[in-house]
């Protein structure tokens, strides 16, 4: 097999007019891709309701450094990406908004840095092609478009990795070294895990030892090395000491716990012992190979020619591809694992791919691949979409089911059709020797569509904000509501005034609770309850079931509905987190 060459030199100027030109319809085109859909829908599950809610009691309550949720203290995570969504609600006053901007920032942020790395590394085209494969990986545009936290601790750890590699390899550079190690301390105090991008170390250390090219000349003895770790420390000292000044000037055993939990229990216990998410320890080579298409098919083509630049000693290569395989392993030493944890290497496989794309483009077996790839998709879609609208299929009536449709609407199905439409046409058009831009198109059809048509449709169900409307609307004007057994989205779509009686707190231990404040004002308190809580003091065929969403039901009792001088008994409590 003849291996992939390098990208051809690129002598344009970088201000030069089609540089310009090519970043400008470039970044123009991924912020329209990332942002189209902001503000046709609210926070859904997973995640985005919870961080949402923080950050929505965070600044109506003026408490930027302890998070809550509800009543209780939020201490899964610190609470720098809360703090960066009520900044962002400060500014444009609109919560639909305001939710999601921190994380289209931190990817476009993410493709600049990756462009002009691999620029500074070769060339302008190859950064280009860095960029474009970013943005087309699925799982990259995915959690662009989602309020979670992996995109922003994903930037903050690009950050750090640019600046280590500009230094190590373009330097020396003593401030984008400080700037990395800074960064690194950002991602700490945005997740815990932004240290992770200090690893990059390891392989920059063998490289020095072992003579590779491409490494910059650097003294190993500079002092300057040493204030690295300085700026680090600093970055998370900008949220530890005012926490630990705050817990010392004022202490109770609540913001103690919140310590604990926020320091140990969430980071080094939960990683150690994890007890949520338990996967296998090949767990993220199913991830890589699905989240990550498209840009995972180039694999066969690069594994030679990454072999090839190893025997040549070129630590361009080794150091971001040894860092990305690290990050790899340290995530699966734990038993807990998500999709998203390693978001953050896949910068490094679009850098590492980029010099060799355009040889590779002009590849049989790459062709076939995309084009086997846009069949799959276009004919799936297709399938599904037919047999739900002319079949009435047990799958798409379970899930309208399942996550509260209205069973008369089509308009999920016509979506599905339409993105389908747009792979046939893809298909038919480009067909094998330009299936990689076909794919690309249909990539393109599917985040354009989801954003304009899908987020409106799922938004109802999906955030919540159907549900609770109704639920407002049976129980009436003059009527508060009282939460039991609740998700962070049911308290954030409620009416003002909306009573909760904690979140972690069992849920028959909750329910007495309401059930006593329901006592003081019969007339005018209703309970809101999930089905699986209702437990032994109910009178279920009192009750009023407002409906499903997010694959759970959901009932309101008013007084007569609780079984008088009843005790609530501990029921089966499930943790799960359903998304939309």
């Amino acid at each position: 097999m003849t291996l992939p060459q390098l990208a051809a030199s690129d002598n344009r100027p970088l201000f030069s007019a089609s540089v310009r030109a090519d970043l400008l319809w470039f970044f123009a085109f991924a912020l329209i891709l990332l942002a189209v859909g902001i503000g046709l829908r609210d926070p859904w599950p997973a995640d985005e309701p919870r961080f949402a809610l923080a950050a929505k009691q965070m600044f109506e309550s003026g408490d930027w450094l302890f998070p809550h949720r509800g009543i209780e203290l939020y201490a899964d995570k610190p609470p720098l990406f809360m703090a960066l969504q009520a900044a962002a609600y400060s500014l444009v006053r609109s919560w639909r908004i305001a939710f999601l901007l921190p994380s289209l920032l931190a990817a476009l942020g993410t493709l600049a840095l990756t462009y002009d790395l691999a620029r500074r590394l070769w060339n302008h085209r190859t950064g280009l092609y860095a960029a474009i494969l970013l943005l087309f990986t699925v799982q990259f545009t995915f959690q662009a478009k989602k309020a979670q936290i992996d995109p922003t601790v994903s930037f903050f750890i690009m950050l750090s990795c640019y600046g280590l590699l500009r230094h190590m390899l373009l330097g020396p550079d003593w401030r984008l070294y400080w700037l990395a190690f800074f960064a690194a301390g950002l991602g700490v105090i945005t997740k815990g895990v932004g240290f992770i991008a200090l690893l990059m170390l390891l392989p920059y250390l063998f490289a020095r030892w072992r003579g590779w090219d491409q490494l910059a000349r650097i003294d190993r003895g500079d002092w300057r090395w040493w204030l690295g770790p300085l700026f680090f420390l600093f970055a998370i000292a900008l949220w530890l000491a005012p926490l630990l000044l705050h817990v010392h000037w004022y202490p109770s055993a609540e913001s103690s716990a919140y310590l604990h939990d926020i320091l140990l229990h969430q980071t080094a216990e939960r990683f150690a012992d994890a007890w949520q998410h338990q996967q296998p320890w090949w767990y993220f080579l199913g991830v890589i190979a699905g989240s990550w298409m498209p840009l995972v098919l180039a694999l066969p083509g690069t594994l030679p020619a990454w072999r090839e630049r190893f025997a040549a000693r070129d630590a361009r290569f080794l150091l971001p591809l040894a860092w990305l395989v690290l990050v790899v392993i340290f995530f699966s030493l734990s038993r807990g694992k998500r999709d998203v944890y390693i978001l953050p290497a896949l910068p490094m496989l679009a850098l590492t791919t980029a010099p060799f794309l355009e040889t590779l483009l002009q590849k049989r077996w790459l062709q076939y691949l995309c084009l086997g790839l846009l069949a799959v998709l276009t004919f799936g879609l297709l399938t599904i979409g037919l047999s739900a609208l002319f079949a009435h299929s047990g799958f798409s009536v379970r899930l309208a089911q399942d996550r509260g449709f209205d069973p008369d609407s089509n308009g999920q199905w016509l979506l599905l059709l339409g993105i389908g439409l747009i792979g046939l046409l893809s298909l038919v058009w480009f067909r094998r020797q330009r299936a990689p831009i076909g794919l690309l198109l249909m990539l393109s059809g599917v985040w354009l569509l989801f954003g304009l048509c899908g987020y409106p449709l799922l938004n109802p169900t999906s955030s919540a904000s159907a549900i609770m409307a109704h639920a407002a609307e049976l129980a009436g004007p003059e009527t508060t509501l009282g939460l039991v057994a609740w998700k962070e989205q049911n308290l954030l779509q409620s009416p003002p005034g909306t009573q909760n009686f904690g979140f972690v707190k069992p849920w028959h231990e909750q329910l007495a609770q309401a059930i006593s404040w329901q006592r003081e004002q019969p007339q005018h308190r209703v309970i809101f309850i999930l089905d699986d809580a209702l437990g032994n003091c109910v009178d279920k065929s009192r009750a009023m079931l407002v409906g499903h969403a997010n694959r759970r039901g959901w009932w309101l009792l008013r007084a007569d509905a609780v079984l008088p001088d009843c005790v609530p008994q501990a029921v089966l409590q499930h943790e799960d987190d359903s998304g939309p």
